[in-house]
């Protein structure tokens, strides 16, 4: 994925999650399933896009990532919420699902 299809992707979409990771990451790996089944289950509208942060280094500076993991979620093509490392998934779900709800209805 180059930078410009993300960006296409996420102006295109009606929503975005974006979560880096690295290789050696442990709490990526533990994180990963469990963002992936919240998406999956309460928010099935938000397109899931993972990324190693090293394979994607370019992306990763051009998002400021600096630390992992890192989610980003764009709803209508902004930036909406940015987590990373200790990241609540009961407050992300709450954070996200009134916006959510009010776009996809």
């Amino acid at each position: 994925m180059t930078l410009e299809e993300l960006e296409l992707t996420i102006q295109s979409e009606l929503g975005v999650l974006l979560y880096f990771s690295g290789e050696h990451c442990n709490v990526c790996h533990a994180l990963r399933p469990k963002f992936k089944t919240l998406f999956d289950t309460k928010f099935p509208e938000i397109k899931q896009i993972f990324l190693d942060a090293q394979a994607y280094a370019s992306i990763a500076v051009e998002y400021q990532v600096f630390s992992l993991p890192t989610i980003l979620v764009f709803l209508d093509g902004k930036e909406f919420v940015r987590e990373n490392r200790t990241i609540n998934m009961h407050q992300l779900e709450e954070q996200l699902s009134r916006p959510y709800g009010m776009m996809v209805d």
